[in-house]
């Protein structure tokens, strides 16, 4: 049994980076963001696992990096007009491949293990009823060198939570609301 709350994050990044990567084609072989994923054997069960939706796949050629899985995460959003509207600002710690990742306005990430830093930029986004949409982000800058510095285009995946409050609110004032998602990062394609 898990006792822990670490012990706990620790299995389900590990159950969401498998997905992730069985999805992506990653956990056995080099695939393309393109290709799509056969079904995985889960015992005497095939499990299908979620494909990345066209709008918002890197382009082809395009190499998984890393994977990994919101542990804690906020979506903060600021009213304005009496609403809460606009972009929100992110607030995350992640878990995967590469370790631990701090995920925060920019976007940013930055890897905890060796300070690799990126941030990007929405390119495309898919809608999930009831939640953030999915995203593509290009990557717009790099800083320091590590687990980070190669990756050119970031999914955000598997979403649920952080939509933005409804109702009335007071100019100024901010929400944060809870979020969770897996994050593939990509290389450019060769």
């Amino acid at each position: 049994m898990l006792s822990t709350t670490r012990s706990r994050a620790r299995a389900l990044s590990a159950v969401g980076v498998a997905g992730v990567l069985a999805a992506t084609g990653a956990s056995t072989r080099p695939a393309s963001a393109a290709e799509a994923p056969a079904p995985a054997a889960v015992g005497a069960h095939r499990l299908h696992v979620p494909r990345i939706a066209p709008a918002i796949r890197p382009p082809a050629g395009s190499r998984p990096v890393g994977a990994y899985v919101v542990t804690s995460g906020t979506q903060t959003y600021t009213c304005a007009g009496g609403v809460f509207t606009g972009a929100s600002v992110p607030e995350a710690e992640l878990i995967g491949t590469g370790g631990r990742v701090h995920h925060f306005k920019g976007p940013s990430w930055q890897s905890e293990r060796d300070g690799s830093l990126i941030t990007a930029k929405k390119t495309a986004e898919s809608p999930r009823p009831g939640t953030i949409p999915e995203l593509l982000l290009t990557v717009d800058s790099h800083a320091g060198a590590g687990i980070l510095d190669h990756v050119a285009y970031v999914n955000r995946l598997l979403t649920s939570g952080g939509v933005a409050p409804s109702g009335a609110c007071a100019y100024g004032t901010t929400a944060a609301v809870p979020y969770g998602a897996v994050y593939v990062f990509w290389s450019a394609p060769r």
